[in-house]
């Protein structure tokens, strides 16, 4: 380095040093910063005062829209209130200031943690073993579909390269398995919104890998034929992997692993509470049945006796898929949440799920058809199509709609079987007042649409930014603040 602060080491304090008190902050010497390094020009850094600064960050705040403030009924993402204890456990120093290199012996109580919750995990699954290692949910598909990979070359049968994915599942489960090296086929639902047992099988040759499924799936209805599935694939020679997205509809009522599924992801910053609205924080934990366990990533979790270490030593293994354990704060927002809930709570936060749905639907749908009217779980998908058809209402402007009555809009335009697609998810933690608020709303915002739709052109009018040519904005995005400005 070109600039190199050197400290007189004396005794270690809280975090190493203590610098002497005759002393000016930093203890040492200092080398001098090359010219060449050195700024001619000044920073052009704003000089403001605390309350200007203060003033400016809460005002962009209250730009930001979240759980905390309103209805976040966004379909398939689990946009659910999370207990602040589980903030406050993770930010607890003893796990927010563990450095991931630190020697075992010093981190037994973070190790303890994540054995702990692997364990309960798999028993919520149904699974033997698993990885905390994934950063996300699509990353522990792509886990999933390398421990496919190196199951089937173990074994030799290099040919088992197809993968079936049904056509209403999330985008990124055709991405996994092909940037795995497999080869994908598409399923198409039938009638009931459902896959098909005779659908598979065609494909039920020595060229199948397996098939990727959520369950329930983006439909939010259950796969009523799995086990049927799981043995049409299992005696052909494949496996089974299970997309957790959807686990906050059967958490404690029903586990993968006793639907046959040999390889499970679960979204933790989804159902076991990390707010992840933007994007991240992010936690794709794998799981998988005895016969994978020698594949799983390493460095694997191991007790021996009452001292938790790492492993290794695993020949068979995919290797590292993620730094160190992952996201481990994520993780500690997992444990808490489970060790607040216990078995009993957890169950019945997926039964006030699947009741909040179903509530919803039934109201809903008064407004606007269920392509597939049946009894539902944590979600359900609306369609705007017969709207647009005859009155030029389209999905996009319900959705915009909303914005005006201080709603976030459920997702839109997914799953893509279904046209003009509302995907709507309350989660168990909202009440029965703000589902009504909710139906209230929408059935508003359409009743205005057909009356006069150019005024629904027009939405958002109350939010900060207004509708914006969304095309133009995909393809010419404005970053740079000042040309923003000099417009």
């Amino acid at each position: 380095m070109n600039t190199e602060l050197i400290f007189e080491k004396s005794k270690p304090g809280r975090r190493g040093y203590n610098f002497p008190k005759e002393s000016s902050f930093p203890v040492g010497k200092v080398k001098e910063i090359p010219e060449a390094l050195k700024r001619v020009d000044s920073a052009d850094l704003p000089e403001i005062n605390e309350v200007e600064v203060i003033r400016h960050y809460v005002n962009l705040s209250r730009r930001n829209y979240g759980v905390d403030i309103g209805f976040y009924p966004l379909g398939s993402c689990t946009m659910k209130y999370n207990p602040k204890i589980n903030e406050d456990v993770a930010a607890l120093e003893g796990f927010s200031s563990l450095h991931p290199l630190q020697p075992v012996e010093t981190s037994q109580g973070m190790l303890a943690l994540l054995h702990e919750t692997i364990t309960d995990l798999c028993e919520i699954t149904g699974m033997a073993w698993g990885t905390l290692q994934p950063f996300a949910g699509a990353q522990g598909e792509f886990t999933g579909m390398k421990l496919f990979a190196a199951y089937f070359a173990k074994r030799g049968e290099t040919k088992r390269k197809k993968i079936l994915v049904p056509d209403s599942s999330h985008g990124t489960n055709p991405a996994s398995a092909h940037i795995a090296g497999f080869e994908v086929v598409e399923l198409v639902s039938d009638s009931r919104g459902m896959v098909s047992p005779e659908s598979i099988k065609p494909h039920l040759d020595d060229t199948l890998a397996g098939i990727m499924m959520t369950n329930p799936n983006t439909l939010g209805i259950f796969e009523e034929d799995i086990c049927t599935i799981s043995t049409m694939i299992h005696d052909a020679g494949g496996l089974l992997y299970y997309d957790g997205a959807n686990l906050n509809a059967i958490m404690g009522k029903a586990r993968p692993g006793d639907m046959g599924f040999d390889v499970v992801h679960l979204n933790l910053h989804k159902t076991f509470s990390t707010p992840h609205g933007g994007g991240g924080p992010g936690s794709g934990a794998v799981f998988v049945n005895e016969k994978l366990i020698p594949f799983l990533p390493v460095p694997d979790l191991a007790k021996e006796g009452e001292r938790y270490t790492l492993v290794n030593d695993r020949p068979d293994s995919i290797g590292k898929m993620a730094g160190f354990f992952g996201n481990v704060g994520v993780v500690v927002r997992a444990w808490a949440y489970i060790q607040s809930l216990g078995k009993d709570g957890l169950e019945r936060a997926s039964e006030l799920a699947v009741l909040n749905a179903n509530y919803l639907k039934e109201k809903m749908k008064k407004t606007l058809p269920v392509p597939f009217d049946r009894r539902c779980k944590h979600e359900f998908v609306l369609s705007a199509k017969k709207l647009k058809e005859e009155y030029g209402v389209s999905a996009l402007d319900i959705a915009k709609g909303l914005l005006d009555y201080g709603v976030h809009p459920p997702t839109i335009y997914f799953p893509l079987i279904v046209p003009e697609a509302l995907m709507v998810e309350p989660t168990e933690t909202e009440s029965q007042e703000t589902l009504d608020l909710f139906a209230e709303a929408v059935s508003e915002i359409v009743r205005r649409g057909k009356e006069d739709k150019e005024i629904l052109k027009q939405a958002p009018t109350k939010t900060v930014v207004r509708r914006i040519d969304e095309v133009l904005a995909a393809k010419k995005p404005v970053v740079n603040y000042k040309k923003e400005a000099a417009k």
